[in-house]
Protein backbone atom coordinates (compact mmCIF):
# COMPACT_ATOMS: atom_id res chain seq x y z
CA UNK A 1 0.00 0.00 0.00
CA UNK A 2 1.01 3.38 -0.23
CA UNK A 3 1.15 6.14 2.91
CA UNK A 4 -0.78 8.59 0.84
CA UNK A 5 -2.75 9.13 -2.87
CA UNK A 6 0.37 11.23 -3.72
CA UNK A 7 3.82 10.16 -4.30
CA UNK A 8 6.78 12.53 -4.54
CA UNK A 9 9.21 12.77 -7.91
CA UNK A 10 12.05 11.78 -5.15
CA UNK A 11 9.92 8.82 -3.88
CA UNK A 12 9.29 8.29 -7.63
CA UNK A 13 12.96 8.00 -8.38
CA UNK A 14 14.03 5.91 -5.54
CA UNK A 15 11.35 2.98 -6.82
CA UNK A 16 11.49 3.58 -10.35
CA UNK A 17 13.33 -0.14 -10.66
CA UNK A 18 11.11 -2.13 -8.73
CA UNK A 19 9.70 -4.80 -11.07
CA UNK A 20 6.09 -4.50 -9.34
CA UNK A 21 5.81 -0.86 -9.63
CA UNK A 22 4.08 0.34 -12.72
CA UNK A 23 4.12 3.58 -14.28
CA UNK A 24 1.58 4.91 -15.90
CA UNK A 25 1.53 8.37 -18.14
CA UNK A 26 -2.12 9.50 -18.73
CA UNK A 27 -2.24 12.00 -20.11
CA UNK A 28 -5.14 13.34 -21.75
CA UNK A 29 -6.15 16.86 -23.30
CA UNK A 30 -8.99 18.90 -24.84
CA UNK A 31 -9.46 19.52 -28.36
CA UNK A 32 -8.70 23.19 -28.13
CA UNK A 33 -5.28 22.51 -26.11
CA UNK A 34 -3.96 21.23 -29.50
CA UNK A 35 -1.85 18.38 -27.87
CA UNK A 36 -1.11 15.10 -28.80
CA UNK A 37 -0.66 12.87 -25.93
CA UNK A 38 0.84 9.94 -27.47
CA UNK A 39 3.34 11.73 -29.73
CA UNK A 40 4.52 13.68 -26.46
CA UNK A 41 4.63 10.18 -24.35
CA UNK A 42 6.77 8.52 -27.60
CA UNK A 43 9.13 12.09 -27.09
CA UNK A 44 9.35 11.71 -23.77
CA UNK A 45 8.43 10.01 -20.60
CA UNK A 46 9.01 8.59 -17.49
CA UNK A 47 11.46 5.50 -17.93
CA UNK A 48 9.58 2.39 -18.18
CA UNK A 49 6.08 4.02 -18.00
CA UNK A 50 3.40 2.63 -20.15
CA UNK A 51 0.88 4.88 -22.37
CA UNK A 52 -2.80 4.80 -20.73
CA UNK A 53 -4.91 5.70 -23.93
CA UNK A 54 -8.18 7.10 -21.88
CA UNK A 55 -10.27 7.48 -24.49
CA UNK A 56 -9.23 4.36 -26.03
CA UNK A 57 -9.70 2.48 -22.30
CA UNK A 58 -13.12 3.71 -22.51
CA UNK A 59 -16.95 2.47 -23.22
CA UNK A 60 -17.02 2.13 -26.81
CA UNK A 61 -20.58 1.81 -27.25
CA UNK A 62 -21.99 5.33 -25.99
CA UNK A 63 -22.02 8.60 -27.16
CA UNK A 64 -20.65 9.92 -23.86
CA UNK A 65 -17.21 10.21 -23.51
CA UNK A 66 -14.70 8.64 -21.34
CA UNK A 67 -17.17 6.68 -19.83
CA UNK A 68 -16.09 3.69 -17.84
CA UNK A 69 -15.40 0.56 -19.51
CA UNK A 70 -16.92 -2.59 -19.51
CA UNK A 71 -15.69 -5.52 -17.17
CA UNK A 72 -14.40 -7.47 -20.57
CA UNK A 73 -12.48 -4.22 -21.78
CA UNK A 74 -11.02 -3.43 -19.06
CA UNK A 75 -9.48 -6.65 -17.93
CA UNK A 76 -8.00 -7.40 -21.34
CA UNK A 77 -6.59 -3.84 -21.67
CA UNK A 78 -5.06 -3.02 -18.24
CA UNK A 79 -3.41 -7.00 -18.65
CA UNK A 80 -2.05 -5.52 -21.74
CA UNK A 81 -0.42 -2.74 -20.20
CA UNK A 82 1.28 -5.73 -17.64
CA UNK A 83 -0.64 -4.21 -14.66
CA UNK A 84 -1.58 -7.51 -12.78
CA UNK A 85 -3.57 -7.43 -9.02
CA UNK A 86 0.38 -7.31 -7.52
CA UNK A 87 1.42 -4.15 -8.91
CA UNK A 88 1.73 -0.88 -7.24
CA UNK A 89 0.84 1.76 -10.13
CA UNK A 90 2.02 5.56 -10.10
CA UNK A 91 -0.06 7.60 -12.41
CA UNK A 92 0.73 10.88 -13.56
CA UNK A 93 0.07 13.23 -16.83
CA UNK A 94 1.95 16.37 -18.75
CA UNK A 95 -1.14 18.81 -17.85
CA UNK A 96 0.59 20.39 -14.61
CA UNK A 97 -2.86 20.25 -12.90
CA UNK A 98 -3.56 17.21 -12.50
CA UNK A 99 -6.08 17.22 -15.57
CA UNK A 100 -6.42 13.41 -15.95
CA UNK A 101 -3.89 11.18 -14.10
CA UNK A 102 -6.67 11.30 -11.57
CA UNK A 103 -8.95 9.27 -13.82
CA UNK A 104 -6.66 6.49 -13.68
CA UNK A 105 -6.34 7.02 -9.98
CA UNK A 106 -10.03 6.77 -9.62
CA UNK A 107 -10.59 3.93 -12.08
CA UNK A 108 -8.12 1.54 -10.71
CA UNK A 109 -10.03 2.43 -7.64
CA UNK A 110 -12.79 1.57 -8.65
CA UNK A 111 -11.74 -2.03 -9.74
CA UNK A 112 -11.06 -2.51 -6.49
CA UNK A 113 -6.90 -1.70 -6.43
CA UNK A 114 -6.29 0.42 -3.92
CA UNK A 115 -2.57 0.32 -4.81
CA UNK A 116 -2.36 3.02 -6.87
CA UNK A 117 -1.29 6.78 -6.47
CA UNK A 118 -0.96 9.55 -8.37
CA UNK A 119 2.62 11.91 -9.23
CA UNK A 120 2.36 14.87 -7.26
CA UNK A 121 3.32 17.51 -10.10
CA UNK A 122 3.21 15.24 -12.89
CA UNK A 123 5.68 15.04 -15.85
CA UNK A 124 6.12 18.68 -15.45
CA UNK A 125 8.19 18.56 -12.03
CA UNK A 126 9.42 15.76 -13.38
CA UNK A 127 11.07 17.60 -15.99
CA UNK A 128 11.91 20.38 -13.89
CA UNK A 129 14.01 18.53 -11.81
CA UNK A 130 16.40 17.09 -14.44
CA UNK A 131 15.40 13.14 -14.03
CA UNK A 132 15.60 11.48 -16.72
CA UNK A 133 13.30 11.17 -19.57
CA UNK A 134 12.90 8.34 -22.33
CA UNK A 135 11.71 7.76 -25.65
CA UNK A 136 9.52 5.16 -28.04
CA UNK A 137 6.93 2.93 -26.71
CA UNK A 138 7.10 0.83 -23.52
CA UNK A 139 5.37 -2.85 -22.90
CA UNK A 140 5.54 -4.82 -19.85
CA UNK A 141 5.26 -8.18 -20.01
CA UNK A 142 0.91 -8.49 -20.03
CA UNK A 143 -0.56 -9.38 -16.69
CA UNK A 144 -3.48 -11.28 -15.35
CA UNK A 145 -5.89 -8.45 -14.02
CA UNK A 146 -8.89 -8.94 -11.72
CA UNK A 147 -11.48 -5.80 -10.78
CA UNK A 148 -13.21 -6.07 -7.67
CA UNK A 149 -15.85 -3.72 -8.71
CA UNK A 150 -16.87 -0.53 -6.27
CA UNK A 151 -19.94 0.53 -7.32
CA UNK A 152 -20.56 3.20 -4.64
CA UNK A 153 -17.43 5.07 -6.20
CA UNK A 154 -19.52 5.72 -9.17
CA UNK A 155 -23.17 7.52 -9.81
CA UNK A 156 -25.60 7.51 -12.60
CA UNK A 157 -28.30 10.15 -13.94
CA UNK A 158 -30.91 8.80 -12.12
CA UNK A 159 -28.85 8.13 -8.44
CA UNK A 160 -27.44 12.03 -8.88
CA UNK A 161 -31.32 12.52 -9.62
CA UNK A 162 -32.24 10.64 -6.26
CA UNK A 163 -29.43 12.22 -4.36
CA UNK A 164 -30.92 15.68 -5.14
CA UNK A 165 -34.61 14.51 -4.17
CA UNK A 166 -33.22 12.96 -0.62
CA UNK A 167 -30.51 15.66 -0.09
CA UNK A 168 -28.19 12.46 0.76
CA UNK A 169 -25.17 14.10 -1.11
CA UNK A 170 -23.46 17.25 -1.69
CA UNK A 171 -22.53 17.81 -5.45
CA UNK A 172 -19.69 19.37 -6.16
CA UNK A 173 -18.74 20.46 -9.71
CA UNK A 174 -14.76 21.05 -11.11
CA UNK A 175 -15.50 22.93 -14.25
CA UNK A 176 -14.55 26.57 -14.13
CA UNK A 177 -16.55 28.79 -12.72
CA UNK A 178 -17.83 30.67 -15.92
CA UNK A 179 -19.03 27.20 -17.49
CA UNK A 180 -20.92 26.72 -13.98
CA UNK A 181 -22.48 29.80 -14.36
CA UNK A 182 -23.40 29.37 -17.90
CA UNK A 183 -21.54 32.52 -18.68
CA UNK A 184 -18.64 30.53 -20.80
CA UNK A 185 -19.66 28.46 -23.68
CA UNK A 186 -19.43 24.39 -23.45
CA UNK A 187 -16.83 23.08 -25.17
CA UNK A 188 -18.73 20.24 -26.80
CA UNK A 189 -21.08 21.14 -29.33
CA UNK A 190 -24.91 21.46 -28.41
CA UNK A 191 -24.20 21.20 -24.84
CA UNK A 192 -26.28 23.30 -22.40
CA UNK A 193 -24.62 25.82 -20.50
CA UNK A 194 -24.55 25.88 -16.47
CA UNK A 195 -25.09 23.32 -13.68
CA UNK A 196 -26.82 21.13 -11.92
CA UNK A 197 -29.15 22.48 -9.67
CA UNK A 198 -27.96 23.00 -6.01
CA UNK A 199 -24.26 21.84 -7.20
CA UNK A 200 -21.47 23.60 -5.52
CA UNK A 201 -18.45 24.51 -7.95
CA UNK A 202 -14.71 24.18 -7.27
CA UNK A 203 -12.45 24.23 -10.45
CA UNK A 204 -10.51 21.47 -10.09
CA UNK A 205 -6.95 23.74 -10.90
CA UNK A 206 -7.73 25.61 -7.34
CA UNK A 207 -6.50 23.00 -5.73
CA UNK A 208 -2.61 22.48 -6.86
CA UNK A 209 0.05 25.50 -6.36
CA UNK A 210 2.23 27.01 -8.96
CA UNK A 211 4.55 24.30 -9.37
CA UNK A 212 1.37 21.81 -9.42
CA UNK A 213 1.52 19.84 -6.74
CA UNK A 214 -1.50 19.32 -4.55
CA UNK A 215 -1.99 22.42 -2.00
CA UNK A 216 -1.47 21.13 1.61
CA UNK A 217 -4.43 19.78 3.96
CA UNK A 218 -5.25 23.01 5.50
CA UNK A 219 -5.73 25.09 2.23
CA UNK A 220 -7.16 22.07 0.38
CA UNK A 221 -9.68 21.93 3.62
CA UNK A 222 -10.46 25.46 3.08
CA UNK A 223 -10.86 25.92 -0.63
CA UNK A 224 -13.56 23.03 -0.03
CA UNK A 225 -15.26 24.54 2.66
CA UNK A 226 -14.94 28.47 0.64
CA UNK A 227 -17.19 26.23 -2.17
CA UNK A 228 -20.01 25.15 0.70
CA UNK A 229 -18.54 21.39 1.19
CA UNK A 230 -18.47 19.81 4.17
CA UNK A 231 -16.32 17.27 3.65
CA UNK A 232 -17.18 14.97 6.42
CA UNK A 233 -20.30 14.64 4.48
CA UNK A 234 -21.17 12.52 1.22
CA UNK A 235 -20.12 14.18 -2.01
CA UNK A 236 -20.77 13.56 -5.87
CA UNK A 237 -18.58 14.96 -7.90
CA UNK A 238 -18.88 16.09 -11.48
CA UNK A 239 -17.16 17.81 -14.36
CA UNK A 240 -17.69 17.95 -18.44
CA UNK A 241 -17.17 14.53 -18.80
CA UNK A 242 -15.86 13.09 -15.75
CA UNK A 243 -12.13 13.23 -15.82
CA UNK A 244 -11.18 16.32 -13.59
CA UNK A 245 -14.07 15.12 -11.09
CA UNK A 246 -12.01 12.51 -10.08
CA UNK A 247 -9.11 15.31 -9.41
CA UNK A 248 -11.75 16.73 -6.20
CA UNK A 249 -12.29 13.27 -5.47
CA UNK A 250 -8.65 12.54 -5.43
CA UNK A 251 -8.84 16.20 -3.05
CA UNK A 252 -11.44 14.72 -1.22
CA UNK A 253 -9.92 11.75 -0.26
CA UNK A 254 -6.39 13.35 0.95
CA UNK A 255 -8.74 15.03 4.03
CA UNK A 256 -10.20 11.81 4.56
CA UNK A 257 -13.25 11.18 2.36
CA UNK A 258 -12.74 8.08 0.57
CA UNK A 259 -16.14 7.19 -0.47
CA UNK A 260 -17.00 10.06 -2.69
CA UNK A 261 -18.43 8.77 -5.88
CA UNK A 262 -17.62 10.51 -8.79
CA UNK A 263 -20.90 11.37 -11.65
CA UNK A 264 -19.57 9.94 -14.67
CA UNK A 265 -21.65 10.94 -17.33
CA UNK A 266 -21.13 14.14 -15.72
CA UNK A 267 -22.21 18.26 -17.72
CA UNK A 268 -22.11 16.20 -21.09
CA UNK A 269 -25.00 13.98 -19.95
CA UNK A 270 -26.79 16.35 -17.72
CA UNK A 271 -26.12 19.34 -19.74
CA UNK A 272 -27.47 17.52 -23.40
CA UNK A 273 -30.42 19.05 -25.08
CA UNK A 274 -32.89 16.46 -23.64
CA UNK A 275 -30.93 16.51 -20.37
CA UNK A 276 -32.59 17.30 -17.07
CA UNK A 277 -33.15 21.25 -15.72
CA UNK A 278 -30.22 23.21 -15.40
CA UNK A 279 -29.06 26.26 -13.41
CA UNK A 280 -27.25 29.49 -14.51
CA UNK A 281 -25.70 31.65 -12.21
Amino acid sequence: MFPSPLVTTAWLADHLSEPALAVVDASWYLPAMQRDPRAEFLEGHIPGAVFWDIDALSEQGTTLPHMLPDRDLFVRQVGTLGIGNQDRVVVYDGSGINLSAPRVWWELRFAGHETVAVLDGGLGKWRAEGRPLASGPVTRAPSAFEPHWRPELVRSLSEVQEAIRAKSAQLLDARSAGRFAGTEPEPRPGIRSGHIPGAHNLPYADLVGADGTMRGPAELAQRFADAGIDVNRPVVTSCGSGLTACALALGLHLLGNRSAAVYDGSWTEWGAPDGPPVERG
